[in-house]
């Protein structure tokens, strides 16, 4: 399918998602898959900045992905970090000509197979709220035109963010990301407990929570919470 379908396809999705209480953390879930789909990359992620001006790993496609976003957000350096304090696009950042610049980052993120890595500011004219971070397992360039397309992804996902808030009311803004930071911490509980309880990969036990959210129309955060508490709402899914 061409690529203008396709990035005309999630933008429709999106759309859907945007409802008066759409849930932040599953917005960001998909638009990280439709990244990987998009730009032809192996993983992405989505990093955001709380109220203190501290940067958490707010969503990734893979499991691999969010644990080189750790080693980034623990070493405070990386593409992402970079692109969150100047607010300009980091683009073909080969991993092994920049293993000085970011030793930690690109150690890990070559452990995990990744050879080179891009990132994106989540942005609103001079407000940067967060960044896209984009992992390549082969030397694939990014051409301008993926830039431009990442970039329209990138600015979807702060509209999302922004989309139920006054902008001139920084607490609100404040309010939501850190809400969404909140969520992200219940559902990786979550995931650990399902890949304890079933024998699966995190992956796996991830896709079981999104899947059995999206069937039953109830939030994502709302399915993990349920899940860490080892709540009897949540009994279907500890079956095998």
């Amino acid at each position: 399918m061409p690529r203008e379908r396709q990035l005309v396809e999630t933008f429709v999705e999106v759309a859907d998602i945007l409802v008066d209480d759409f849930d932040v953390i599953d917005f960001l879930l998909t638009l990280a898959g439709r990244c990987v789909r998009l730009l032809d990359v192996d993983a992405a992620g989505i990093m955001l900045i709380d109220e203190r001006g501290h940067l958490h790993a707010a969503a990734a496609s893979t499991e691999s992905a969010r644990l080189v976003e750790l080693f980034e957000l623990q070493s405070d350096a990386g593409p992402c970090v970079d692109c969150c304090r100047t607010g300009s696009p980091v683009v073909n950042a080969d991993l092994r000509a920049n293993a000085e610049r970011w030793p930690r980052f690109a150690e890990a993120a070559r452990d995990s197979g990744f050879v080179a890595a891009h990132a994106l500011p989540l942005r609103l004219r001079q407000t940067v709220i967060g960044a896209l971070n984009l992992f390549s397992a082969e030397s694939r360039v990014l051409t301008e035109e993926d830039v431009r397309a990442g970039q329209a992804l990138a600015d979807v996902a702060t509209i999302g963010i922004l989309a139920q808030r006054n902008l001139h009311q920084a607490e609100l803004l404040a309010a939501q990301l850190q809400s969404a930071l909140n969520s992200r911490v219940v559902i990786e509980q979550a995931k650990g407990v399902l890949s304890e309880r079933r024998r699966i990969s995190v992956d796996e036990a991830f896709t079981l929570l999104r899947d059995h959210a999206r069937r039953n129309h109830l939030r994502l955060s709302d399915v993990a919470r349920d899940v860490a508490e080892g709540s009897p709402t949540a009994a279907e899914l500890w079956r095998a």
